[in-house]
């Protein structure tokens, strides 16, 4: 059996400390950078009309509700499939999916979105499915990952105190994978905050409008403070993510 010693657990702390300040360091830093790109460009009446208040609002609701959708479409999937092919006697199910999904992730995620509408039409539930592909292997993998780093000794000493299977999966595995668990959903969350700027593609709305409206009509400014909120958003969600992470893990650990 291994041994904690005080300076892995201090090295742990630290990178912990260190995972919850990076973020939000770097969130501020483009807000900066995109107010000065505000303050201090040519701003003219095209690029003020393409970065009019209710229209960045409009679009920051769209991007944050295709994040947070597609994000809980994947959770919902790949938690439970992890969690079954980790069972016994499905080890061939396993390995199928996260090849497949393997090479899902590997197609540009412009490509997998016109899959998508070409099978379903245009509107923000083709980019909600077609985002939720595209990220699903983090949370999947992580899920098989985190369920199968839980020490067997562990999971012995439950059975010989009496928890039936289902005790077991939830009082002792999933509990100890959590923390693993919630990295393959920052990651995917992360993932679908930053696709969501291709949904305008086929009029599923979010920031890429505003990036699409600079890039038509040449101008700068609306293309850097478009991508700026983009990453801030992506920022600010993996940032959540840290927090869970760090709270939601059991005690000790």
């Amino acid at each position: 059996m291994s041994v904690v010693t005080p300076s892995a657990v201090s090295r742990g702390n630290l990178a912990e400390r260190l995972d919850l300040i990076v973020a939000p360091v770097f969130a501020f830093l483009l807000a900066v950078v995109g107010g000065a790109v505000w303050l201090y460009s040519d701003i003219d009446g095209t690029t003020t009309a393409i970065l009019a208040p209710e229209k960045i609002q409009n679009q920051l609701v769209q991007t944050m509700i295709l994040g947070f959708a597609s994000s809980a479409l994947v959770i919902i999937v790949a938690i439970p499939i992890g969690i079954a092919v980790t069972r016994r006697g499905l080890p061939r199910l396993k390995n199928f999916l996260v090849d497949t999904l393997g090479l899902a992730q590997a197609l540009p995620a412009y490509g997998l979105i016109v899959i998508f509408f070409s099978w379903f039409g245009a509107g923000i539930n083709t980019v909600i499915m077609a985002l939720a592909v595209f990220s699903l292997l983090p949370v999947l993998r992580n899920t098989i990952v985190g369920l199968e780093q839980v020490d067997q000794a562990v999971i012995e000493a439950g059975r010989g105190m009496g928890y039936t299977k289902r005790q077991v999966l939830f009082e002792i595995e999933l509990p100890l994978a959590v923390p693993i668990i919630i990295a393959g959903i920052r990651t995917a969350i992360v993932i679908n905050i930053g696709m969501a700027a291709l949904a305008f593609l086929v009029g599923g709305g979010g920031l890429g409008e505003t990036i699409n409206s600079g890039l038509k009509l040449d101008r700068s400014p609306a293309i850097l403070i478009g991508a700026v909120l983009v990453a801030i958003m992506a920022l600010v969600f993996d940032f959540l993510g840290a927090v869970a992470q760090r709270y939601l893990k059991p005690k000790g650990m």
